[in-house]
C-alpha cells in the first residue's frame, strides 16, 4: 500500500513520416500533422488509483479519447501543442507526470513575403525583387543594378535559411535582411548568369527554392544606313549607324564604350553624273570700301560626272533647269565716315609724377560731306583718343646742382666737399619754392672725399680741429685748415 506509482519516460521521439505514434508519459513528442499521438500513463498502487488527464493545467473532458491509461490525440494539428499531464490519486496521495506535444510543420512555399515589399520601398524604384519558387524563376537584371531575391516560406519550427549560388555558399558581396529570409546583391554585375537557391530547412523537412538570375549584355547594333552624302556625282556614300542595345532596347551609347565597335565599312551610293547646273566663283573685292562700289563673278554651266570631272556645257542646258545667277552686284553702299576731333582743352590734374595731368577733347563720327552720324557708322575705323596726359608749368620744373667743391682735405677721415641744390623751372630757369620738386628725390648737397691714411699724422690745436669740424658739419668757414688728418 502506498500513493501510486506512475512509469515515466524521459525520451524525446521525434515523428516525421509514421501515421502513429505511441509514447509513454514524461517524454517529449515531436511528429507531424494528421498523425495519431497515443501517450501512455500506466499506473501502479494499492488502492487503485484514479487518473486524471489535463492540457496545459486544465482538466480534458470526456469527448477526448481515454481509455485504461491511455490518451490518444488524432489527426494531430497546430492547436493539438501544448503539455499533457496524467495525474493518478489514491487514498495515500497522487502523483503527476507530464509530457509536451510539438507538432511539426515542414518548410512550405509562401505566394508573398511581406518584408520584401517593405524593403523594397525603401530601397528605390532601381532595384529589382522576386521570389524563389521550387520550379524556380527567371530574373533578367541590367549591369550594375542591385536585387533583392526574397525565400517566402513557413514552417513550424521556423526553418532555417542558407543561402547558395550556383550550389556553393556565397562568397561575393551581399548581404541578409528579415532574418536571412531577403538576399540583398549590391551589383549583379559582381555575379555572372547562375542559380541562386535558398534551402530552408526544420525538423520536419528540407524545402529548395531557386532563382535563375540573367544580366543583360549591352551590345553594338548595325541599324539602317545613313542618308547618302550626295545625291549625284562620284562622293556618295553611306554610313551603318551603330546604336547601343541592352535586351533589344536602345540606351546611351555610353553603356557600350568599353565593348569595341564592329567594323563598319562606307557604302557608295548615288555614283551617276549629276544634272547640268550654273557654278560660280566667289564674289571679288569690292571696288570701293564706302560709299558705293562693284564686286563681280565668273558664272558658267557645268556638269559633274560619276568620275568627278567638271565638263563646260552650253548656258542652254542650264538655263533649262534654273535661272542664270547674277555675274555684278552692288558693294559696301553705306556713305564713307571718318572721325573727327575737336581741339584739346586745359591741361588740368596735380603734379604728382611726371606726366600725370590730363586734357581731353571730344570725338564726332561724320560722313566726307561733314554731316554728323551715328558713332557705330564709325566703329570699324580706329578710334581717337580722347584724353591724354599733358604737362603744366607746376610740373615742368627740376632739380638744379652746381658743381662740387674741391675736398677741403687731401687725406684723412674729415675731408669733404658740397654743391648747391635749387629746385627750378625748366622753361624760365628761376628757382621756384622746394616742394614743387617734392616729387623727385632731392639730390645731396654735400659727401665726404679723400679718404685715405695721411703720411704724417699731425696732431691739430683746438683751432684747427674745431675749423675742420666745422667742415664736417657743412659750414662755411673761411680760415685756414691743416691738410693733415683732422
Amino acid at each position: 500500500a502506498g500513493k501510486p506509482l506512475i512509469k515515466a519516460s524521459r525520451a524525446a521521439v521525434i515523428n516525421t513520416e509514421s501515421s502513429a505514434v505511441t509514447v509513454d508519459i514524461g517524454s517529449m513528442v515531436k511528429t507531424i500533422q494528421k498523425a495519431n499521438v497515443t501517450i501512455n500513463c500506466q499506473v501502479a498502487g494499492v488502492p487503485e488509483a484514479k487518473v486524471t488527464w489535463f492540457k496545459n493545467k486544465v482538466k480534458l473532458s470526456s469527448a477526448h479519447h481515454l481509455h485504461d491509461g491511455l490518451l490518444l490525440i488524432a489527426n494531430v494539428s497546430l492547436s493539438d501543442q501544448g503539455l499533457y499531464s496524467c495525474k493518478a490519486v489514491n487514498l495515500h496521495g497522487e502523483v503527476t507526470e507530464t509530457s509536451q506535444l510539438l507538432v511539426l510543420e515542414p518548410p512550405r512555399p509562401l505566394p508573398y513575403l511581406e518584408d520584401l515589399t517593405a524593403v523594397l520601398s525603401s530601397a528605390g524604384p532601381s532595384t529589382y525583387s522576386v521570389l524563389t519558387s521550387p520550379s524556380g524563376k527567371k530574373l533578367t537584371v541590367s549591369p550594375g543594378r542591385s536585387a533583392l531575391i526574397g525565400c517566402a516560406v513557413n514552417g513550424h519550427p521556423t526553418p532555417n535559411i542558407t543561402w547558395l549560388y550556383s550550389g556553393e555558399p556565397i562568397s561575393l558581396r551581399h548581404h541578409l535582411l528579415a532574418a536571412g529570409q531577403i538576399l540583398q546583391i549590391f551589383n549583379v554585375s559582381d555575379f555572372t548568369d547562375g542559380e541562386f537557391s535558398c534551402l530552408a530547412q526544420n525538423e520536419a523537412g528540407v524545402l529548395t527554392q531557386k532563382m535563375f538570375l540573367a544580366i543583360q549584355e549591352y551590345r553594338w547594333s548595325v541599324n539602317k544606313l545613313t542618308a547618302c552624302s550626295a545625291s549625284c556625282g562620284y562622293r556618295g556614300v553611306q554610313l551603318p549607324q551603330l546604336r547601343c542595345l541592352l535586351d533589344s532596347a536602345e540606351v546611351n551609347t555610353s553603356y557600350c564604350r568599353d565593348i569595341p565597335k564592329p567594323s563598319l565599312q562606307p557604302i557608295t551610293c548615288n555614283r551617276r553624273d549629276c544634272p547640268s547646273r550654273w557654278m560660280v566663283t566667289s564674289w571679288s573685292v569690292c571696288t570701293r570700301s564706302c560709299g558705293g562700289g562693284i564686286q563681280m563673278r565668273r558664272v558658267t554651266c557645268q556638269r559633274l560626272t560619276a568620275k568627278g570631272i567638271s565638263v563646260p556645257v552650253s548656258s542652254e542646258a542650264c538655263a533649262q533647269v534654273s535661272k542664270r545667277p547674277v555675274d555684278t552686284q552692288n558693294c559696301n553702299r553705306q556713305p564713307c565716315v571718318e572721325w573727327v576731333t575737336s581741339s584739346w582743352g586745359q591741361c588740368n590734374g596735380p603734379c604728382i609724377g611726371l606726366r600725370l595731368a590730363v586734357q581731353h577733347r571730344q570725338i564726332f563720327c561724320q560722313t566726307k560731306g561733314g554731316t554728323y552720324v551715328s558713332s557705330d557708322q564709325c566703329s570699324v575705323l580706329p578710334r581717337p583718343l580722347s584724353t591724354q596726359n599733358c604737362w603744366t608749368d607746376v610740373c615742368g620744373v627740376h632739380w638744379r646742382v652746381s658743381l662740387w667743391t674741391m675736398c677741403t682735405a687731401t687725406c684723412g677721415n674729415y675731408g669733404f666737399q658740397s654743391r648747391r641744390v635749387d629746385c627750378v623751372h625748366i622753361r624760365t630757369n628761376k628757382p621756384v619754392m622746394e616742394h614743387h620738386c617734392s616729387w623727385r628725390p632731392r639730390p645731396s648737397n654735400w659727401q665726404r672725399c679723400n679718404i685715405t691714411p695721411c703720411e704724417n699724422g699731425t696732431l691739430l690745436r683746438g683751432g684747427e680741429a674745431e675749423q675742420c669740424r666745422s667742415r664736417r658739419e657743412g659750414r662755411v668757414v673761411s680760415q685756414k685748415c691743416s691738410t693733415g688728418p683732422c
